[in-house]
């Protein structure tokens, strides 16, 4: 439950799904110590015995498969191996149903374990496209990449829970105005894509502007003076509390279409502004300058938090739409009844391929 797409995609999804009669059993491949382990420089020879001890607690788990109706893979079942799991536990019936919110078929090397980055095959994504009954994706370019393969797949895009994330309190400029970036070290290295941006704001408005990275490591930027903290599911609230202003760059490149808005869309739950790259579903989640600001150049990255800060009853207005935009469009509900009807839909049409089969 430590990383976020776990968390968004599945764990969220299990109260409502109970409340709806599925019964929810699961298991994390990685435990709270291993993903911490994982995104930290070296300890090499931890990680491969916490690897081992990972690859057995799942192994031991799947032998469990023939007493579920479904089983549901957030990604897939072991992250260095071939879906060779998958293919026997389809060829004896089981309902398979995967699971994703990034394009894993595109290879992205790892700062912090090159290693099992080198050993993980995009080709294994696009095989299990062709091995299961369905594929959940996180947005419509997912969707359309998944079918190109021949899978069966539709878009079910992720909820927010509104009810944890309390709304900002109403933006001013009585104090100094945060912009703030939550993630992970995995990811945070995409700042930098704007550094020269943020160096300008810096230097502009030194006093007046804070910046705060929750959950980036250790990350610097020469000229910008980041505010760092660890992220914690309780410290998320808080530092989303601080935060007036939220960054979301991305590379400009097929994978970045990948991405399914959770950062933008956490933002916009809080009533935070997001600022955000103008590429793949940040399109269509965001509104420019109704529900935040997209940004393709340095100087409309500037111009945009500039804009903002100066401005805090726009900043309030493009909040409160923002919020009202996640309340009406991601209810957990929702999207938990979506996910109930494919499971009806999978196994009623498991259930009538395998009589016909049997004539």
């Amino acid at each position: 439950m430590e990383g976020a797409s776990s968390r968004y995609r599945v764990y969220q999804y299990i109260p409502f799904l109970e409340s709806l009669g599925v019964t929810c059993v699961t298991q994390s491949f990685m435990n709270a110590k291993m993903y911490k382990t994982y995104f930290s420089r070296g300890k090499t020879v931890q990680k491969f015995w916490l690897m081992l001890k990972a690859v057995f607690a799942r192994m031991v788990a799947l032998r469990q498969y023939p007493d579920f109706d479904i089983i549901y893979m957030q990604r897939e079942l072991l992250p260095l191996a071939p879906p060779l799991f998958e293919r026997f536990m389809k060829r004896r019936g089981a309902i398979l149903i995967f699971d994703y919110d990034d394009a894993l078929f595109i290879r992205k090397p790892s700062r912090y374990n090159p290693i099992a980055a080198y050993l993980r095959s995009p080709d294994k994504t696009l095989q299990l496209f062709t091995i299961v009954d369905c594929v959940v994706a996180g947005n419509n370019w997912l969707r359309d990449r998944a079918r190109m393969s021949g899978a069966q797949a539709i878009t079910i895009e992720v909820a927010e829970d509104t009810t944890r994330i309390p709304m900002h309190a109403p933006h001013s400029n009585n104090g100094p105005v945060t912009i703030g970036w939550l993630g992970s070290t995995s990811t945070v290295k995409y700042l930098h894509l704007i550094t020269p941006a943020l160096q300008k704001i810096a230097r502009e408005y030194a006093g007046a502007v804070r910046f705060e990275v929750m959950g980036g490591g250790d990350f610097t930027m020469e000229g910008v003076p980041w505010n760092r903290s660890d992220w914690s599911l309780e410290e998320e609230l808080n530092a989303l509390a601080r935060f007036d202003i939220g960054l979301m760059p991305l590379p400009v490149e097929d994978w970045a279409k990948g991405k399914s808005g959770g950062k933008a869309r956490t933002y916009m739950a809080a009533g935070v502004v997001p600022v955000c790259t103008a590429i793949g579903y940040n399109l269509s989640l965001i509104d420019h300058q109704k529900s935040g600001c997209l940004c393709n150049t340095e100087n409309e990255w500037y111009l945009s938090l500039k804009y903002l800060i100066d401005n805090p009853a726009q900043r309030q207005r493009l909040a409160l739409n923002a919020r009202e935009h996640v309340v009406k469009n991601f209810s957990g509900l929702e999207q938990a009844q979506k996910i109930r009807q494919l499971f009806d839909d999978v196994v009623a049409s498991s259930t009538s391929t395998a009589s016909r089969q049997s004539d």
